[in-house]
């Protein structure tokens, strides 16, 4: 899997996937900020992430779904780097026939098992580096 992000101006950037398909960084402040930052993105990935999953397994359990919202919070360090140390996502589907206990159980198990981008949270990453000169 690879993607390739190019700055478009200060502070905002486009990243793309290896299917061509795209979406902006902006690191500007509040009052210029027109899409979500890295780190945004991350928090929402991982909020998505188990939606998904969560999805998938209601589905195969034949359960009705009218709407599902989800809600992820984090809370960072102070210092730098300013990583999660808590991320908590809250998981609301109206439906007919799942109970709390039901969706709780898949949302852990979703979570703890099979969200790869709550799991890369604790990824080794690595870097190289290449100056190009005009």
């Amino acid at each position: 899997m690879k993607s390739i992000t190019r700055m478009i101006e200060d502070e905002v950037y486009v990243s793309q996937n290896e299917l061509g398909h795209e979406v902006r960084i902006d690191m500007r402040k509040p009052d210029l900020k027109k899409s979500q930052s890295p780190v945004e993105l991350l928090l929402s990935a991982v909020g998505a992430c188990g939606a998904v999953d969560i999805t998938i397994m209601l589905k195969k359990r034949k359960k009705s779904i009218i709407e599902f919202i989800t809600e992820t919070e984090g809370v960072r360090r102070e210092e730098h780097p300013k990583s999660f140390t808590k991320v908590h996502c809250h998981y609301k589907v109206t439906s007919p026939d799942i109970t709390e206990e039901e969706l709780h159980k898949i949302a852990k198990l979703s979570l703890e098992k099979y969200c790869s981008v709550a799991d890369s949270l604790k990824a080794e990453v690595t870097l190289s580096v290449e100056v190009v000169r005009p």
